[in-house]
């Protein structure tokens, strides 16, 4: 594996890859990353965007104007570090809740899979389904080998980007979001 690729997936939060399969090794060292060409402020407005959760139900981020919303971005459902921060997320959860910050998790894994990981870590938050990666195409988010960088956006009440995390470290993020949303 090209050691840039590995890097990158480390920073995303991956871990490394299965060996590779017969297939031909990409021309480009770039082609397995999708890197958009938004780049998300804070003080922007926040993407308009649909998201699918987890128990098929539509929710547009415009609904949820009026409230704080941390859209927090992940490489996979299940792996070390997506669990370090979904559990400190759900451990805050009361918290960030008095704080009127709604959370929503974003990955590429399917519904199936987003409840499995919300039944066996207990998350009280919903997990939305971005596949295709429109929902990180819209907010700037790269994607790894078909996984999202670990990004956080806080969306204030007025629907505008207050804060955004563009390197996350798991374990304390959740401490982070919730001071953002209390300043």
């Amino acid at each position: 594996m090209r050691p840039l690729l590995f890097a990158a997936l480390l920073a995303a939060g991956c871990s490394k890859p299965a060996a590779p399969s017969a297939r031909p090794a990409p021309t480009s060292s770039h082609a397995s990353i999708d890197v958009p060409d938004t780049d998300l402020a804070e003080g922007a407005p926040a993407p308009q965007v649909a998201m699918t959760l987890q128990t098929g139900k539509t929710l547009r981020l415009a609904e949820l104007v009026g409230k704080n919303v941390a859209v927090y971005f992940y490489p996979k459902d299940e792996t070390p570090g997506c669990t370090v921060e979904a559990a400190q997320l759900r451990d805050a959860f009361e918290e960030l809740k008095k704080a009127d910050v709604v959370v929503i998790g974003v990955s590429s894994q399917d519904a199936e899979s987003h409840k499995r990981f919300i039944d066996k870590e207990r998350l009280p938050f919903d997990l939305a389904v971005d596949a295709d990666g429109a929902i990180a195409r819209a907010f700037g988010v790269p994607r790894i080998l078909g996984h999202h960088a670990r990004q956080t956006f806080l969306i204030g009440k007025d629907g505008r980007v207050k804060k955004a995390w563009r390197k996350v470290r798991p374990d304390g993020h959740a401490q982070e979001i919730l001071e953002a949303a209390k300043g």
